[in-house]
């Protein structure tokens, strides 16, 4: 006959508390759906609703042969960071946001810290070149394990995008912006700048896509090149401005070729 253990047993742990669990593959659905959460929750207590995302190279030294682009994209945050400071209503604040890391990402969050605005940094986790930097609002600075939903943070409260020089990983983020707003996969347009044609007029070829069919015409519009921090303020503001009404965030319900608005641009990609 079996002997009775002595006292109760020990309770196991529960499994959100479970660190090797929560590690495993088997709840990797679970940190996924966590690194969606965590920034949710965090922009609903901090009161965060609209974004001007700027993307570009964390490569890109402030004293290099493409130093300019760093001091203009601390130049183009400060500016819309005082601007949106004199909005009349608190809550339609356009805050910087980046992927946290350094190079552009540095000089916007930079940027906005030098004209005493809160900041976001989207940082993820790489094997090099990814450290957040010091001017991300603490309580706006975030790390990622899965690039695909960082991507979906930098579109989910943006009002725009502010591409500047940059390697793979800016293409990548800018091209997902691009078929996203191509598709209508948006619910509402979204400025979509690209900083310095010398840069990407040579690096891709809007107008051979739409030549040789591989865009509609239409869809050179989702773009609007700028080369001063002026002029692209500019733009920024004025589209900025007529926008305000939109609802956030930018991420559409499911939409299909029939809901498409008539005679838009567009189609598979």
């Amino acid at each position: 006959m079996t002997k009775p253990p002595d006292g109760p047993p020990e309770r196991p742990t529960l499994a959100y508390h479970d660190a090797e669990f929560l590690d495993s593959d088997e709840a990797r659905p679970l940190r996924i759906l966590a690194e969606y959460l965590e920034p949710l929750h965090a922009f609903r207590r901090q009161r965060v609703h609209d974004t001007v995302v700027f993307f570009g190279s964390a490569r890109l030294a402030e004293d290099g042969p493409l130093g300019r682009y760093f001091a203009e994209a601390r130049e183009l945050a400060r500016l819309l960071t005082e601007w949106s400071a004199t909005l009349e209503c608190p809550a339609r604040r356009f805050l910087v946001c980046t992927g946290g890391g350094g190079g552009i990402m540095e000089a916007a969050n930079r940027g906005a810290a030098d004209a005493g605005g809160r900041t976001i940094g989207l940082n993820i986790g790489l094997p090099f070149e990814q450290r957040p930097n010091p001017y991300i609002t603490p309580e706006l600075l975030f790390e990622f394990h899965y690039f695909f939903m960082r991507k979906l943070w930098f579109t989910h409260l943006a009002r725009a995008f502010v591409a500047f020089p940059g390697g793979f990983g800016t293409l990548d983020e800018l091209f997902e912006m691009l078929t996203l707003a191509q598709t209508h996969k948006l619910d509402r347009r979204i400025l979509i700048l690209l900083y310095g044609p010398d840069y990407w007029r040579p690096l891709v070829d809007f107008e051979a896509l739409a030549r040789h069919g591989m865009v509609s015409p239409g869809d050179l519009e989702l773009v609007r090149f700028v080369d001063s921090p002026a002029e692209a303020f500019a733009v920024l503001r004025q589209g900025l401005a007529t926008g305000m009404e939109a609802a956030t965030p930018a991420i559409a319900h499911s939409v299909t070729a029939a809901d498409a608005p008539p005679g838009a641009g567009g189609g598979e990609p």
